[in-house]
């Protein structure tokens, strides 16, 4: 946890498990197929009405990443999300940042080792809805110390925004191991999984950083719920 109570949501190598607590879950729907809502940390629902925009710590963040969510963006506000790009943004990324900002900055291994990056949602928010939170991209993508194809760090880069809005990651023991492995997600046309498909799901080079219909799916769950709480 940061000294802020902003919690770490996930990483490009790591499976979270996150498991249904607020009260009024069992009304709302909290997963489908490909699909996961990240309810431990209370975020159920979002917003149709709320502006979100993304902002980043700089401007030659700004200039990397934008053209890694544009396309995702678009496609949010094709679902019913009043989402935009926005500008720099000085502040303390240990802090959520002003409600409903999602705040792009880079860190040299922000979970601790090699090719992690966080989406890390504002937690507990008001009615579940999600109030934003900070992504920190791993620095090693673009210093040359961590070999990632660049079809990953767009994908990376649109499913660490998704963690904020309050998306998780929809792995499923699909080999009866007895675990939910890295990949075992279920598949589109193709073979193609979600962008929140732990480690590295999304479309592969052509259409990467574009959510798939399982990811669509889940930010139409999240509508969703804030209609049945009435919030607009």
């Amino acid at each position: 946890m940061l000294r802020t109570g902003i919690a770490v949501g996930t990483a490009l190598i790591v499976t979270c498990a996150f498991g249904v607590t607020p009260a009024h879950a069992a009304r709302l729907t909290v997963k489908g197929t490909g699909f996961r809502l990240a309810t431990r940390l209370g975020v159920t629902s979002v917003s149709p009405s709320r502006q979100y925009t993304v902002t980043f710590a700089s401007a030659e963040l700004k200039r990397r990443y934008t053209p890694h969510l544009t396309a995702a963006v678009a496609q949010l506000r094709a679902a019913g999300v009043t989402m935009s790009v926005g500008g720099v943004e000085r502040t303390d990324p240990s802090v959520c940042p002003p409600t409903g900002h999602i705040h792009y900055t880079e860190k040299y291994r922000p979970a601790g080792r090699g090719g992690y990056s966080l989406g890390r949602p504002c937690p507990d928010p008001a009615e579940g809805v999600a109030a934003g939170g900070v992504v920190t991209m791993d620095s090693e993508y673009h210093d040359g110390t961590w070999h990632i194809a660049p079809y990953q760090v767009r994908n990376t880069s649109v499913h660490e925004m998704l963690h904020v809005l309050g998306l998780d990651h929809p792995n499923l023991d699909l080999d009866g191991d007895g675990a939910a492995g890295p990949y075992e997600c279920p598949a589109g046309p193709g073979g193609t999984r979600p962008v929140m498909c732990s480690p590295n799901g999304g479309h592969r080079t052509a259409g990467a950083g574009r959510l798939t219909g399982f990811d669509i799916e889940g930010i139409e769950a999240l509508l969703a719920n804030a209609r049945r709480q009435g919030v607009g």
